[in-house]
């Protein structure tokens, strides 16, 4: 029988009681992870070794979202229509790109010097996905067919995977050009938390309307569909255990599914701990204000 995620402890983070975060990501090279600190305009940084909190970085307007790819960080500043570029050893910004309105859900590739990012716009913007080269400075940009949310690239970073909220969808473009490959709709409403199992070919969208949705990345096809106990976001598949975790804010717990038996259970958190982060290869960090910090869960 599926046990619940067990917890290792808690890992506090200055001034976050009550406070209001985004995604964050892992940085292998550094082993550092990164936390967008949406209401407090910063990013968050954790020493995962030490398993205590490093560094506040000011300066990241509305932080919106904080991905990470071998020691560098690309940071989406939703409340200045920009995306900075960090080094992860340094925490120096590299550079600072304009976007579209209310950047969001972002990408990085960092042996092609890549970033991606998705933009919300507002009543006079469309959504647009950019992408950016943060060496030449060159921007592509696409409009899009509905609001964006999270989005992953395929393990030879030559397509990326897009969720639309409304009608939703998952978009499938090609990179650096951003030209469009297809687009899948999906079973349920509200495409929301993305990630992706790269042995196996597997997409597995979140959906507000409380599914997790499998996805072949082949073809497009519904591979399998898994009931969620709410609207969820942040969504991580582990490679080391093969399982997806769901963060769902509300009441305040993560989903886990294991995709090759259906089986899940679910890990009671915090109500408003929307938010996680992966660590390779057993930990899960649940972005908890109500903890003061973090949540660390061992994924077993």
């Amino acid at each position: 029988m599926a046990m619940p995620l067990r917890t290792v402890g808690v890992i506090e983070i200055p001034g976050a009681t009550g406070s209001a975060f985004d995604h964050g990501a892992f940085d292998p090279k550094t082993r550092r992870v990164f936390i967008a600190h949406t209401a407090r305009s910063c990013v968050e940084v954790i020493d995962h070794d030490a398993q205590k909190h490093v560094a506040t970085l000011q300066g990241f307007p509305g932080a919106a979202g904080a991905v990470a790819d071998t020691g560098e960080v690309l940071v989406t500043n939703r409340c200045s229509a920009s995306v900075a570029w960090l080094d992860a050893a340094t925490f120096k910004t590299k550079a600072v790109f304009k976007t579209g309105v209310r950047p969001n859900g972002a990408a990085i590739v960092s042996r092609m010097a890549l970033g991606i990012v998705a933009c919300i716009g507002d009543e006079g913007e469309l959504p647009t996905l950019h992408s950016l080269g943060v060496n030449d400075g060159k921007q592509v940009a696409i409009d899009l067919p509905g609001r964006p949310r999270w989005c992953v690239t395929d393990a030879a970073a030559g397509r990326l995977v897009l969720c639309i909220r409304e009608p939703s969808m998952v978009l499938v473009v090609s990179l650096p050009d951003l030209h469009p490959v297809a687009q899948w709709k999906l079973p349920s409403g509200g495409a929301h938390g993305l990630d992706i199992d790269h042995s196996r070919g597997r997409l597995y969208a979140a959906c507000d309307d409380g599914a997790l949705v499998e996805i072949d990345i082949g073809s497009g096809e519904i591979a399998n569909v898994w009931p969620i106990a709410g609207p969820p976001d942040v969504t991580f598949f582990n490679p080391s255990s093969g399982l997806v975790h769901v963060a769902i804010g509300e009441p305040g717990l993560v989903e886990t599914i294991d995709p090759r038996t259906g089986k899940g259970v679910r890990t009671m958190t915090s109500s408003g701990a929307h938010t996680t982060v992966l660590v390779p290869p057993d930990q899960l960090y649940v972005i908890s204000p109500s903890h003061g910090g973090i949540l660390v869960l061992a994924d077993r």
